[in-house]
């Protein structure tokens, strides 16, 4: 396939996800619209996602999140439109067009949450958008012993031929004609300049990586030759013309493109980008995250006591968000107070503000405030998925982004890899993992509307659904390659489901030539 027929397809592939969030959001602010008609008040002038509307309802009409919320109705949730790409139960496919029933039946419920898929969608729009901002300003050119981690911003080139000379590809001898030969008493070692011609019946020792003289035809490995008490050298094989030698060129020539742009800077790309000549590459800077952590009952050392627990994101997020390819510049711990995070948040200059809890309803519940008082767009306010519910994502000021995870750990981590993860991949210039699917090892119960993300480990063919996948509970994650995306409804042992690698694990699926991926993680 040409390059522009795969830019081509990428960008009909991108026009139609565009179309499909576009259609699901759609469907969200109707919903929305229809029950404020319902409550008589004004409905909001845009879906939250779509890009024009604000977040939540201050004064009516303006879809800015006010402070005048009540918990109430901040809590208030159904379950939108579900995805086509998942099915109601694990025998029957959903039907798109249908609105599912309330994930909360009890309540009465006006919030609709977006749904799993569309969600993701909004957060990869938003890192489009956002990395259209930093343009080329983004563009570093880094030292190699710095750049690993980042993502090329150019194609990488060969700036000489790989090897840029003949070269021994073994220790031995190197010979001129047919044999037996006469060995040379001085040697050629590696590093040395244009070592003497050889003439036929000629031979001298030769160091792997050793320039080859000038009329060579072949190196003969040190244990597959002898010489005898007159220093004559007689091969114990076979020599044919050649071997052993690598010629100039082989690997590349000069301007051979070794990886495209967004090719992730890995250990092995820095020895190619060295050997091909490379200094310093051009990457794509990191984008650069601050982490708020919230929450007046946290103690960030010691055992708990006495209602207060142990802190377990802010030590967890901040390697995440590097392995996601993201700059943590400082991690702040402000509790429950509403005039700290909103002085934070003023203040950041960051790409992206994460924040651990405050995103429901409760009485020290400050970021849909704090998001009112800075005038922030709300692009996502919930998520059909389980756990983490009520992540959000909002945009604060122009090229930047705020993402509010959810405070239980693993809700937390639901939040990370909905939200922020599609957000800072596109801005860190790294490309897409083609998504795969395995089949269950056992069944897993679904929610009855909701995505479920489950912990698995993945075993040879199957992936085996992890115990301790509460949303406070990291005992499964700890141990698992990657989650599970379990449509609403469950799934039956043997059922292909999607996986979400983790950005530091190995997925067996992928490490033995055949189709998944495998997940590397350079922070």
């Amino acid at each position: 396939m040409s390059r522009q027929s795969a830019e081509s397809l990428a960008e009909q592939a991108r026009a139609a996800e565009d179309g499909a969030v576009d259609e699901a959001l759609a469907l969200v602010n109707e919903a929305r619209a229809a029950d404020d008609r319902g409550a008589g008040r004004a409905a909001l002038p845009g879906a939250a996602g779509s890009g024009t509307g604000r977040a939540g309802a201050g004064s009516p009409g303006t879809g800015r999140p006010g402070t005048g919320r009540g918990s109430a109705e901040r809590s208030r949730r159904t379950e939108p439109a579900t995805p086509t790409s998942h099915m109601h139960n694990p025998d029957r496919p959903e039907d798109p067009a249908r609105h599912s029933a309330p994930s909360d039946p009890g309540s009465d419920s006006q919030h609709r949450a977006a749904p799993w898929s569309a969600a993701r969608a909004v957060a990869g729009r938003a890192g489009r958008a956002a990395a259209a901002l930093r343009g080329r300003a983004a563009e570093r050119r880094e030292p190699l012993d710095r750049a690993l981690g980042l993502t090329l911003a150019e194609p990488l080139a060969a700036l000489s031929d790989l090897p840029s000379f003949d070269t021994s590809a073994m220790d031995g001898w190197v010979v001129a004609g047919p044999g037996p030969w006469d060995v040379r008493a001085e040697g050629v070692l590696a590093g040395q300049d244009r070592p003497a011609p050889l003439s036929d019946g000629e031979a001298v020792q030769i160091a792997t990586g050793a320039r080859v003289p000038r009329d060579a035809t072949a190196v003969i490995r040190s244990e597959h030759g002898r010489t005898d008490d007159k220093g004559r050298l007689f091969a114990l094989r076979d020599v044919g013309h050649g071997q052993d030698i690598r010629p100039r060129g082989q690997e590349c020539r000069s301007g051979d493109q070794l990886l495209p742009s967004g090719a992730l800077v890995t250990p092995a790309v820095l020895g190619l980008a060295a050997a091909a000549g490379y200094d310093a590459l051009l990457t794509v800077a990191r984008p650069r995250t601050e982490v708020f952590v919230l929450g007046d009952e946290l103690l960030s050392e010691g055992l708990p006591r006495e209602g207060l627990i142990r802190d377990a994101l802010g030590p967890m997020l901040p390697p995440w968000l590097r392995a996601l390819g993201a700059e943590v510049s400082s991690v702040r711990r402000l509790g429950d107070d509403p005039k700290a995070l909103l002085k934070a948040v003023q203040a950041s200059d960051a790409d992206l503000i994460v924040t651990t809890g405050g995103t429901a309803s409760g009485p020290v519940d400050h970021v849909h405030p704090t998001l009112s008082r800075v005038d922030a767009e709300l692009l996502v306010d919930g998520v059909a998925v389980r756990p983490g519910h009520p992540m959000l994502l909002a945009r604060t000021k122009e090229g930047q982004h705020l993402v509010g995870l959810p405070g239980n750990p693993l809700a937390a981590v639901s939040g990370l890899l909905t939200l922020a993860e599609p957000l800072l991949r596109i801005l860190a210039g790294r490309p897409e993992q083609e998504s795969y699917t395995v089949p269950l090892q056992e069944a897993v119960h679904g929610h009855p509307h909701d995505t479920r993300l489950v912990p698995v480990v993945v075993r040879g063919e199957r992936a085996l659904p992890l115990r301790y996948s509460g949303p406070a509970m990291l005992r499964g994650i700890a141990a698992a390659d990657g989650l599970a995306v379990i449509a609403p409804g469950g799934a039956k042992a043997g059922r292909e489901v999607e996986i979400l690698d983790l950005p530091w694990s190995w997925n067996p699926a992928g490490g033995d030539g055949s189709d998944g991926p495998a997940g590397r993680c350079f922070t």
